[in-house]
Formats: structure tokens, sequence, C-alpha cells
């Protein structure tokens, strides 16, 4: 399975006000649980109990991005995650679902 969700990140996301004042950047858990629910959505896999095994932030999401989540459930039900703006990498990993937390 193969699935893209797009999404906007709102100008005004409560998270900018600390995060960063002058040069806003959406938080990195804030991103995590955008990809989860994303996914969770399109699957139909509940992601509340998970392993995010891996991930790598490789460019900062900015107010007003457009985000494409693209994810791949593999045999193994890991799910591999994509997160891109344009042609910049936002980041990258994989979630195990069910994991003990």
């Amino acid at each position: 399975m193969n699935n893209a969700t797009h999404w906007t990140v709102p100008l005004d996301h409560p998270a900018f006000a600390g995060h960063f004042p002058g040069t806003p950047i959406l938080p990195g858990v804030m991103l995590l649980d955008t990809v989860l629910h994303a996914i969770s959505a399109a699957t139909g896999i509940a992601l509340d109990i998970c392993e995010i095994s891996s991930v790598k932030f490789l460019s900062p999401a900015s107010p007003g991005d457009e985000l494409v989540i693209r994810h791949i459930l593999s045999a193994s039900g890991t799910i591999r995650f994509d997160v891109a703006a344009g042609m910049r990498k936002i980041a990258s990993g994989s979630i195990v679902p069910g994991a003990p937390v």
C-alpha cells in the first residue's frame, strides 16, 4: 500500500508562538503527530499504541508549507513514511503499529 496525504501547515499554528519567535518552525513532535494521524486515517490502522522505530528530521517545516506525507505498509507490518514540501525532504522514518510503549 502506497498512499499520500496533503497537509498545509497552518499560518497560525499555536506551536509557532514559542518555536521560535521571529523564525517559526513546526516542532518535530507536532509533525510526527500529524504523520501518525494521516497514516491512521488513510489505513484504518490504530496508531495510538505504536513504536516510532526511526525518524530523521532533515529540514524545518514552516508556516504555510504544503506538505506531502507518503507512506508504505510492508508485508511485516512496518510503515515507512516520508514528508516533503515540494522537492525539499522534511522528515522520514518508520513506525511499528501495536508495539508496546
